[in-house]
């Protein structure tokens, strides 16, 4: 676990997350209603929810760190580990399987030179499969941040871990 890791895992909640998160579990019925919406929140400010991070969300929403942890492992673009800067979704559906997204992958897998569940040494990339990213036309499909693609052929592949990594660099 690298030094920035370990200051997420034990680092506070800002003040001002804690209080949009009070502010969003008043306007529920239940406080736990605010759960994802929270979670994904404390995701978009450090890339992860780590275990303090789950337990203080937890604290704020009158719930139990297993409870939240239930929500957050339930939803799979909520991350409980670090992640790269960029996380790829590759859909492993029947429909994207049929249409050669085992060729695609391994093409992936070669060009970040890492396995699926794996992140690059450089921390750029998280490879993570996905059960469907109902693309099924345009299959095999995979979401980079926000940027769906599809079809993705392997020789698709350099071009656009590429074009993302300069992307990356020219907002650096």
């Amino acid at each position: 676990m690298s030094t920035a890791d370990n200051t997420a895992q034990n680092a506070e909640l800002p003040s001002d997350l804690v209080q949009t998160f009070r502010d969003m579990a008043a306007h529920e019925h239940h406080a736990r209603g605010a759960s994802i919406e929270a979670l994904r929140l404390v995701q978009e400010r450090f890339g992860w929810i780590s275990d303090a991070h789950l337990a203080q969300t937890a604290q704020v929403l009158g719930m139990t760190p297993a409870d939240l942890d239930g929500i957050a492992t339930y939803f799979n673009l909520l991350f409980r580990k670090p992640v790269g800067k960029n996380v790829i979704m590759l859909c492993d559906s029947v429909s994207c399987w049929l249409m050669g997204q085992e060729q695609t992958r391994d093409r992936l897998c070669k060009k970040l030179q890492i396995k699926m569940g794996e992140t690059t040494s450089d921390g750029e990339f998280t490879l993570l499969p996905i059960v469907c990213l109902g693309h099924c036309d345009h299959a095999p499909a995979m979401l980079i941040g926000k940027e769906l693609y599809g079809p993705v052929r392997p020789e698709d592949i350099d071009a656009i871990i590429d074009d993302v990594r300069s992307k990356n660099h020219d907002h650096a």
